[in-house]
This record gives structure tokens, sequence and C-alpha cells, in this order.
């Protein structure tokens, strides 16, 4: 059976559209290209199905070479029936095909094993015939040295039947469903761990079933429990389920249905039981990663797409109280041109010499707007620069500086700055973030950027190819300079990465800049396939050719001309002269791999070429309070959100810690998912319920 085929009621899309995109990945096509540039080969399938189709491919890919492997190893053992061949390179999942592999896994010592070389399989065959009443009496023939007593030959057929409970298919398909309808999550606080487990006191006595256990609660136990605080144990109800092994196994009476009635009950207890508990919870652990991941990703996006100011001269501070705040000039590329320190603040509160310098500052530079970072010191730094009255229009932002001094101390900002130090890096992060939060934000670790939930408790492998995947999404849904972009940025790139990126920036030092996208083909290393990835995102402002400035691939530029010739005008005229565009009749050019949606994506880019679609950045003013003495409960106030999860959104207030919207209180509404209400970086107004000044914790409501 084909892919495309097994793939299909995986995700919900038709085969044949599936089909298309796996021979687009295999021919090298990223994400992004597929769903901007081949929309007639998909379908129109969006950048998420296609990551879908992906991994589920990708899985597959992983099923089958494990399949391959288990028959090698069964064959290899001379076990490998007609029977159960068929049956392994049917079975459709990990766990069909390990349970299949199980009584043939090359085993480390069991208690089964030991008694079988102790010559008691025989008697373990007999017992579970259930066709011998006198158990002992058989049992007794087993004694030898290894086996002194008719208990201990009892025993070991009773553990030899344990372990062939626990590897039936039948019996662990039981045990699943048990698991699957009935099984409940538990958390029980360790001895003596009270006051050191103090934060996670919710689960010291806490169970729940574990189909209603949400992501952030699990992975809050699971974080416990390798903190070494808590037991957390996932299990149906033990009677019913072993009940129910008994009607596959108890088949007679007597003493040897006695005998099987035991085995089974320990092969439950020791072996089924503790196995499938495994199963399940690296399954609830990856469904729990797989959430948290998704809320993770998607505030990683809405922060990477937030409004860039653009290429404006920009003062960047880094605020401070006993140290100071830093503060530096950037030009309208990012450049810096001066820094210095200001100390305006407690203990120095040297207020007015700071106010000069910063004026002075603002005067030389011809600065237009200041980018003021939200740590420590920053809703004062605020205060004292909006009192400040400059000579000329200057704008004040306040910008999230989570993972700023990560990348002050990382070797990106080494390279970038190899004579500054870390204050000078990190404030310089800070004046940029405001001119282009997506350009900076990817020389940074995503998971350093302090968005989402149990980021460090998650799956790294699956995180990282998550948030690899977000950035490149996000890079290329904008597009980039390629005559300003960073080796860093242009490595998200389509069909790019570091190596072709660092050549790009090497060609770009040695023969300026890039006055056509074809150019780019001059690039070492950079071939035909890796061309047609990357072009279309690549934008050249002023290019002699309009089109170089649209995310219109090249391979389009014949289209686009030939529409031209038919109105008698130039490409130029086309994007300038709506009047013009009025006239195209799209019908007209539908053929070969040429449909309606390339067609319509061309027209939007020539109405709008080049446009920034992140909108602009907007500034924004706190309420009159500065510490969490300030609140008291009812008081109406403006915020901005700066995390959201899955039981509600993080909101900064203007004072040190942010407070939480619940989802319940999100709106007039039930919500099931916060980000259908709000967004990162959104303008809120807000209600104080609660502040609790022993926890440091405020309650807010958006239910005004």
């Amino acid at each position: 059976m084909s892919y495309s085929v097994r793939i299909a009621p995986i995700t919900g899309i038709p085969a044949r559209k599936v089909e298309a995109v796996i021979q687009l990945l295999e021919s090298g096509a990223t994400i992004p290209f597929i769903a901007r540039y081949r929309k007639e080969a998909t379908g129109e399938l969006d950048e998420v199905q296609i990551g879908d189709i992906q991994d589920a491919w990708k899985k597959l890919l992983e099923l089958d070479k494990r399949r391959e492997t288990i028959l090698q190893s069964i064959e290899e053992q001379g076990k490998l029936t007609p029977e159960l061949k068929a049956a392994i390179e049917k079975a459709a999942t990990m766990t069909e095909l390990e349970d299949l592999y199980l009584p043939y896994r090359p085993k480390r010592k069991t208690r089964a094993t030991v008694a079988i070389e102790k010559g008691l399989e025989p008697l373990a065959k007999q017992i579970f015939s259930q066709r011998d009443k006198e158990v002992e009496t058989a049992a007794a023939r087993f004694i030898n040295d290894q086996v002194p007593s008719v208990e201990e030959a009892l025993q070991g057929a009773r553990d030899i039947i344990a372990e062939w409970v626990s590897e039936d298919l039948r019996a662990r398909d039981k045990v699943r469903r048990h698991f699957n309808r009935s099984s409940v999550i538990s958390a029980r606080l360790v001895k003596g761990k009270e006051e050191a487990a103090a934060k996670y006191r919710d689960y010291f006595d806490w169970s729940e079933p574990l189909d209603k256990c949400p992501s952030h609660r699990l992975l809050a136990m699971r974080r416990a429990e390798e903190e070494g605080f808590l037991r957390v144990s996932i299990a149906p109800e033990e009677e019913k389920a072993v009940n129910d092994l008994d009607n596959i196994f108890v088949t007679g009476y007597g003493e040897s249905a006695s005998q099987v009635r035991l085995a089974v009950k320990d092969s439950y207890k020791r072996l089924l039981q503790p196995g499938i508990e495994t199963e399940f919870r690296n399954a609830s652990k990856e469904k729990a990663d797989q959430e948290a991941i998704r809320v993770f990703t998607e505030n990683l996006r809405q922060l990477l797409l937030s409004a860039p100011l653009g290429e404006k001269r920009i003062m960047g501070i880094d605020p401070g109280f006993r140290t100071g705040c830093k503060v530096i000039c950037l030009d309208a590329n990012g450049n810096l041109l001066y820094n210095t320190a200001i100390y305006p603040h407690e203990p120095q509160k040297r207020v007015f010499e700071s106010q000069a310098e910063v004026e002075h500052l603002v005067d030389k530079y011809a600065i237009e707007a200041i980018s003021v970072g939200n740590g420590t010191a920053g809703r004062e730094t605020m205060d004292f620069l909006r009192k400040i009255k400059f000579a000329t229009p200057v704008e004040i932002f306040q910008v999230n500086e989570a993972g700023a001094s990560i990348y002050s101390a990382s070797e990106v900002a080494r390279e970038e700055f190899p004579k500054e130090d870390v204050t000078v890096r990190g404030a310089v992060s800070i004046g940029r973030r405001l001119m282009d939060p997506l350009a900076e934000l990817v020389k940074i670790d995503p998971k350093s950027i302090g968005v989402g939930q149990y980021q460090h408790d998650v799956n790294q492998t699956m995180l990282k190819d998550s948030l690899d995947r977000t950035v490149e999404s996000c890079v290329n849904s904008v597009g980039i300079n390629l005559n300003t972009a960073s080796k860093h940025l242009l490595t998200y790139v389509s069909g790019l990465g570091p190596s072709l990126a660092q050549n790009i920036v090497q060609y770009r030092a040695e023969n300026g800049p890039f006055k056509k996208r074809s150019e780019l083909k001059k690039v070492a290393r950079l071939g035909d396939k890796a061309f047609e990835q990357c072009a279309g995102f690549l934008r050249i402002r002023e290019a002699s050719n309009p089109l170089d400035n649209t995310a219109v691939h090249p391979e389009r530029y014949a289209l686009v001309e030939q529409i031209a010739d038919d109105l008698g005008c130039k490409v130029a005229d086309l994007i300038r002269d709506r009047s013009v565009r009025v006239k195209i009749d799209l019908k007209k050019y539908v053929k070969g791999d040429v449909g309606l949606p390339t067609l319509q994506d061309i027209m939007k880019e020539l109405e709008k070429p080049g446009l920034d679609p992140r909108g602009a950045a907007k500034p924004f003013e706190f309420g009159n309070v500065h510490s969490m003495e300030d609140l008291h409960e009812g008081m109406i106030l403006p915020g901005i959100v700066t995390n959201i999860t899955n039981f509600g959104a993080f909101v900064d207030i203007g004072v040190k810690e942010s407070g939480l919207v619940h989802v319940s209180q999100m709106a007039d509404k039930f919500v099931k998912n916060p980000m259908d209400v709000v967004s990162l970086g959104q303008q809120v107004t807000v209600r104080v319920v609660e502040v609790d000044l022993a926890r440091k914790r405020v309650a807010l409501s958006m239910r005004l």
C-alpha cells in the first residue's frame, strides 16, 4: 500500500494531494515553497496540512524501517512463519509491531527464563492446559537440586505462565482497553517533602481520569515527579482488568485453574500493568508535549510576527537600577553608532544629568523612537523618558527583552560586536527588536524567548523541529530584504540554510548589493534547486525589475510580462495603475501548471508590492500603578498580553508580576482556546479580581 493511501485517513487529506506533497518533498521542496508556489499541485493545502503530511510520512518511514528489522530478527531465529510474516507486514502501528515481536525479542534474564532453565516449562504447559487436577503430584516430579520443593516448582511454573499471558495479544489488547476506558492518573506526595514541594501543593493528593487531565497539569505532575516530590501513577481498576484476563485464560476447574488464576493476577500486577502503564505514560506525555509545543509555537509565531517600526533611527535602552541604564544609538539600518550609560534611578538618581544626555543624543543622532526593555527598572525608565520634552517628535516603546541576555553572550553577538561588552550587545538587541522583531529574534534560541509553557519538560527534538519550522514559516511569510538581511535571518529562508546564507553575505560583501534576483545564481554553491526554493521569498528594493520586490516567483515573470504585453503596457504600469489591472481576464491565462490560485496570488502582489504583512508598531502607556501594593480589587487597567497558555493569558499591567486572566475570565461566553480571544502583544483592558501579595499573584478579568 502506498504511503499516500496510508496517510490519507490519518490526516483527512485526499490521497492524490498527499501523493503530490510527498513527491515535492522528495524532490527537495520546502514546506513554505510548496504552500506558496505549488497550490495547483496540492489543491491549495496550507503549511499546517503539508507539515502534517510530512510528519505522518516520517513516522511511516520509521515504522517500515522497524518492520524490516523485526522480520530480519525473527527470520534469523528460524521462527518466521508465513502467518507471522503476514501479520507483521499488516501491522499499522508501532504498538502492533512490538506486540507481535514481544515473544521473539531477545530477553534479559527474567523469572520465567530462570524457571525454564530449571526445566519447569513442561510443568507450566501441563498446568496451563488445566486438565490435571493433582498439580502438587505433577510438581513433585520436577523436584531436584535446583528445584528443592513442590512450592518452588509451582512458583516457577506460574512465572512461566505469567510471561505467556503478558505476551499474549489478546491479553495486551484487553488491558489496553481498560487503560483507554478508565485509567486514572494519581499523584501522591513523597514523605518528608512537604516544604520543598510547596509549589506543587495542589497535587499532594490528586487523582482524575487520565483523559480529562489537561496538558499543563500532566506536565506539572511529571516535573514534580522528576524533581522527586511526587509519585505519579496511571492505572485502571485492577479487579475488572484481572477478571477479564481470567475469562480468557482460566478455562478449567480445580487446582490447575487456581494456579493459572494466581499466574494471571501476577502477570497483570508484575508485567502487564507496569508495561502498559509505561505505554500510556509515554503516550499521554507525548500528547501533552504536542499540546504544549502547539501553544509555544503559536506564541512564538505571534511574537516573531510582531509589528515592526521599520527603518528608523532608534535609541535602545536596557534599564537597570544599581548598574544604571545602558543606552545605545542605531542608524536606520540597525548599525551601532554610540553607546553610554545613564543613572536616572536609585541609588545614584542623577536625573537631570541623565535627561540632558538623552536629549543630547536624540538631537545628535536624529533619533526617531526609543525602545526600552521591559525588565528590571523598565517601567521607571519609561516614566523618566515621558517627562522629557524633546525638541522633535520621539515615540517611546517598551519591548519584551526576554532572551536579550542570552543573545548578548552568544557567539552570534560576539561575531557582530567583537569589541563591545555584553551590556552593549543586550541594549542593541532591545533597540533592534523595535525596528524589526523577526530579524532580531531569529538570532536567539526560541526556548530562551520566554513564551509558552513547560518548554524544558517536553520532548526537545520534537520542540526544536516545531520551533524551527515556525521560524522558517514566519521568515518566508514576511519576505526578506536580500541586501540587508543578516546571515542568521537568511538561514531560515526556504532552500538556503547556514552555508548558503553565509555565501550570500560573503558575495554581498565582495560585490555590493544584489541588483536582481537572477544574480543569486552567481553565489557559490547556490544551484538551480536552491534558487527555485529561495528566490520568491527574497526581495530587492529599487530593483530595475519591479517584480524583484514582490512575492511573484521568477518562474512566473514571463507570464506577468505576457499579461502586460497583451494590455499594451509595461509591468511597472500593472503595479502602478489599478485601472489597467481590472482589465485582466485571469481565466485567459489558465493553462498547464498555472491555475487561478497562482494567478490570484500574482494579482495580490501587483496590487501591494513589497507590503509587509505585519502592520506597524504602536506605542503603549500603562496606568498609574508601579507595584502590587498599588493594586486593589475592581481596578480597571490597560495591559499587554505577554504569554498565552491553555488555561489563560498573562498580562503585563505595569507592575513587576504579570497578572493571569484565566480562560473563564476572558469573555462573557465559553472560551475553549485562549488564542481565539487574545494574541501575543495585544493591548487589552483588564479588571483586577484578586491580589495575593504573599504568593505574588494577580488575578485579572477581561469581563469588565
